[in-house]
């Protein structure tokens, strides 16, 4: 598996702020992508891999904080390290609601920004292995043939061999032999496994 470099991107418009941040957080190992604007940042490619956004809250145009939102509504969920000159606990409040990991009034600490930035990362590296893991869920499940997933449904709502055959007119036997190939093919290691994975695949009109 390759080494994913995290990675950090910053929206300050002022480049004094801007190649402070960079340089602090290179400093540290950390690859720093600095963005004049929130425009500019939509329009670059980021890597792939865990990232951090450290966001001014005075954007020229657009409030950091409706660009949190516009970011949240486009499916981007890195996490937001809010900084700011015109800070107030409503402003915070409301950024910390909408998931921000950290608000931080200018001047700040540089091991402050380190900290919060390391806890995006961790948070956003946390997110991405859950997406993952769902996504090989969903492959396993797309694996099963119709039947079996008509058995898994049915096996993860609690019914007994003797109820599935009965519902789909097959013998007990042949039941087993869907139920068995299913917990093989999810890779379930139990009756409580399998459920917890049909709750997360399982669409919901087929619950």
């Amino acid at each position: 598996m390759a080494v994913e470099t995290p990675f950090v991107a910053i929206i300050d418009d002022d480049p004094s702020i801007r190649d402070s941040l960079v340089s602090l957080l290179r400093s540290v190992g950390l690859t720093a992508l600095p963005f004049a604007s929130a425009q500019d940042f939509l329009q670059h490619r980021w890597p792939d891999a865990p990232g951090c956004l450290v966001l001014d809250v005075r954007l020229p145009g657009q409030s950091g904080l409706e660009f949190q939102r516009e970011l949240t509504g486009a499916g981007i969920h890195l996490p937001v390290v809010f900084i700011t000159g015109h800070g107030d606990i409503p402003m915070s409040v409301t950024a910390m609601k909408a998931g921000a990991v950290e608000f931080l009034a200018k001047p700040f600490r540089d091991q402050d920004l380190i900290d919060a930035v390391h806890t995006g990362i961790d948070r956003d590296r946390d997110r991405r292995r859950a997406v993952d893991a769902l996504s090989d869920l969903q492959e396993r499940f797309r694996s099963l043939t119709p039947r079996e997933r008509e058995v898994m449904r049915l096996v993860a709502a609690g019914q007994l061999n003797k109820q599935i055959a009965a519902e789909l007119q097959l013998s007990e036997i042949t039941v087993k032999v869907h139920r068995a190939s299913v917990m093989r093919k999810m890779q379930a290691r139990s009756l409580p496994d399998l459920v917890r994975i049909a709750d997360k695949v399982t669409p919901a009109g087929d619950a």
